[in-house]
């Protein structure tokens, strides 16, 4: 594996090198993420490039974002909620070794465009989630989760998951055939 790939804690690295053993690994120390931890990251980047791995949860998300500020173009890899949770503990730690494999097959990168909001790319409104049953539905919170794992972008409430679909650039087919998974899923 070519990037180095960051994680919150001791027991994430583990988890991750259990699945990776030749993967180079930055901790953060979660909220201990400092200064010297993100020079750390930035040099990786510019050097083989960076994948963020962290909790499917909301520090995991607040630590992705401050990394992705001090760091932009940094590739995110998504572990569903389900996957990683053992005994209520949600963490990399409790994800199997093959899970953290297939999920690093789907990395996604935020684009310099994307991240800006007056350039934000709209492939996908509001409206695509209600239509199928994504956001004011009572399978919502189901299916947004069960299609963000197909995609690679995890889970997140509607707001949240409407935003990795533009800005993960995740493309209409890519989306019309993980609602058909999810459909067939569902329907069967």
């Amino acid at each position: 594996m070519r990037e180095v790939i960051v994680v919150e804690g001791k027991n994430d690295f583990h988890a991750v090198k259990r699945a990776v053993p030749e993967a180079e690994i930055i901790i953060t120390s979660g909220f201990g993420l400092n200064s010297q931890i993100i020079q750390r990251i930035k040099i990786a980047h510019e050097k083989r490039g960076v994948i963020v791995l962290t909790d499917p949860d909301h520090m995991g998300e607040i630590i992705r974002k401050k990394i992705e500020e001090h760091v932009p173009g940094v590739k995110h890899c998504f572990i569903p909620r389900g996957k990683a949770t053992k005994e209520n503990d949600i963490g990399i730690e409790n994800v199997d070794p093959e899970v953290i494999r297939e999920a690093l097959k789907k990395v996604h990168k935020v684009s310099n465009k994307n991240k800006n909001y007056e350039e934000q790319r709209e492939e996908f409104t509001t409206l695509d989630l209600i239509e199928n049953d994504l956001a004011l539905s009572s399978k919502a919170s189901t299916n947004r989760a069960e299609i963000g794992a197909i995609l690679g972008i995890g889970y997140g409430n509607a707001k949240t998951f409407l935003s990795r679909l533009n800005t993960y650039g995740i493309s209409r087919q890519e989306f019309d055939e993980a609602l058909k998974k999810v459909r067939g899923e569902n329907n069967g």
